[in-house]
């Protein structure tokens, strides 16, 4: 393309190239800009679509909608899209420990929850197949008629409990490889982590996911920070309507759903903060109702807080 505009006009004209972040990752970004091609990587969501009941879709509809967009970006239309900021291949490797432990617990509820149910279907309520004791247990194990278990529903017993057995022990080693990573490694450990550490409530599974999967990169203003979780406001504003629709849900599902969780134990490991005592009194004046309401925004300001906190050393009111 480069070859044939030079020979047309006589001039070199830079290439800019604009994909969808999709299941290809972020090599094929990162191919482009190391043979020095402008590359933008766009959230599809974000592209603006006729809003037709029916409308048709096309390779080549897409790939203009696509050009359309670029052309509008290099303009310096705000908001037109949303484009994203492709971490470094170590940023996103390190986020495999947080994300593979977490579908490692993931499997583990699996098991458990079949070993109990077939369990519970021979009238064996009371089993823990978690518990060290488990293969003794089960050799102990009789129905609720007073038999002893079934050979073959023994066997598969004994396959769910290899298999389950297997999963600890990987949830171990990421463990392992997690708390490796949080070590400290010279003078002290990860300047995020090592700010986290010494908040009550927030344990090493909590920083790991908020460094690796928020406070690695900069943001602008605490805006983008809560957009970023997906946690932002929409509001619905439209001449006599104004209502609000509850947060975007349009950004980091992991971040999110673990600050909702962080903001519950916040609230019970740091009732001094300012943030529980606004949380508390927000519930108490409307009578103990929208409490899962008050605590998603609970998880915004918290994130907040944590985040000026990390960047600028900004103090929480109050914690301990």
């Amino acid at each position: 393309m480069q070859a044939k505009t030079q020979a047309r006009t006589g001039n070199t004209f830079p290439i800019v190239v604009i994909h969808e972040a999709g299941l290809d990752g972020f090599w094929i970004h990162r191919v482009l800009e190391r043979e020095g091609i402008e590359s933008h990587v766009v959230d599809a969501a974000s592209v603006l679509t006729s809003r037709r009941r029916r409308k048709a879709k096309t390779d080549r509809i897409d790939g203009e909608a696509l050009l359309r967009t670029l052309l509008a970006y290099k303009r310096g239309e705000p908001r037109v899209c949303a484009m994203v900021r492709p971490p470094t291949p170590d940023e996103e490797d390190r986020r495999r420990l947080c994300r593979e432990r977490k579908t490692l617990v993931c499997e583990r509820i699996v098991h458990v929850n079949r070993i109990k149910g077939l369990l519970f279907a021979q009238g064996i309520p009371d089993y823990e197949p978690c518990r060290r004791d488990r293969r003794e247990r089960l050799e102990q194990l009789v129905t609720g008629d007073g038999r002893p278990l079934p050979a073959y529903l023994k066997a598969q017993l004994g396959r769910e409990l290899d298999r389950l057995e297997l999963t600890l022990q990987q949830i171990k080693a990421v463990e392992a490889e997690r708390d490796a990573l949080l070590a400290p490694k010279g003078e002290a450990a990860p300047a995020p982590v090592a700010a986290l550490a010494g908040l009550r409530g927030i344990g090493p599974e909590f920083a790991t996911v908020l460094w690796l999967e928020c406070f690695f990169r900069s943001f602008g203003n605490r805006r983008q920070v809560a957009a970023y979780a997906g946690l932002a406001p929409t509001p619905w504003q439209s001449g006599s309507v104004d209502h609000e629709q509850g947060v975007s849900k349009s950004g980091n599902s992991k971040l999110r759903s673990t600050m909702v969780q962080l903001a519950w134990l916040w609230v019970q490991h740091q009732p001094t903060s300012a943030l529980s005592r606004w949380f508390k009194e927000r519930v108490k004046q409307n009578g103990g109702r929208g409490k899962k309401a008050a605590i998603v925004a609970l998880a915004r300001k918290l994130l907040v807080a944590l985040w000026k906190f990390v960047s600028n050393g900004v103090v929480i009111e109050g914690p301990r």
